[in-house]
């Protein structure tokens, strides 16, 4: 079978489009979080918007190495989420479910890779699955961080770690200014729970 007569095509079509609106949705939440003060968080959410470009470009690759010729539409009917609002706890709760419901897209994609005889593609799926789990769990608990005001305070002293300066200290919670550069606690690095 060919890849432009496969379903595995138009998946790999969805699956692009749907990575870039995930890149754009997380870029609006990066935004809110450097707008509510939240350095690290942002540059944290900015490398998942990284990894997001990766999971299109290598879906746009594969398309573009279906034909020799330009490819000049591929006409694909599917759902995209839009429930994000500009609520920066919502849109990481929001985060989470559409994360979730990629494992399961991409899941569901590489069986019927492996069905079409396109194995390649179907590890490109189980592996783009892999990295949206890990996503889903890291942005569950920035959630849990951010709503139970943990972010910045621990249970037990931890090591804080300036972003901007490198100054460190030990203690329960971060520093509201970093004695050294003045930078607000949202450029403190943070500190998840599998650390």
């Amino acid at each position: 079978m060919k890849l432009l007569d496969s379903k595995t095509y138009f998946n790999l079509a969805k699956s692009y489009a749907g990575e870039c609106q995930a890149r754009v949705r997380y870029e609006f939440m990066e935004y809110c979080a450097r707008n509510e003060g939240l350095k690290q968080l942002a540059i944290l959410i900015d490398k998942v918007v990284y990894n997001e470009f990766n999971h299109a470009r290598m879906f746009y690759t594969k398309i573009q190495d279906a034909s020799d010729n330009p490819i000049k539409n591929i006409d694909i009917c599917t759902g995209y989420p839009f429930k994000e609002k500009w609520d920066l706890l919502d849109a990481l709760e929001f985060a989470v479910e559409d994360e979730q419901t990629e494992v399961e897209i991409y899941k569901s994609f590489a069986k019927t890779a492996k069905e079409e005889g396109f194995m390649d593609i179907a590890l490109l799926f189980e592996n783009v699955s892999q990295v949206e789990n890990c996503h889903a769990m890291r942005f569950k608990e920035i959630h849990k961080q951010l709503k139970n005001g943990s972010m910045y305070r621990k249970p037990k002293a931890v090591k804080w770690k300036c972003g901007d300066c490198g100054y460190e200290a030990t203690g329960k919670e971060a520093w509201k200014i970093c004695p050294l550069c003045q930078a607000k606690q949202g450029s403190v690095m943070l500190i998840f729970d599998e650390e």
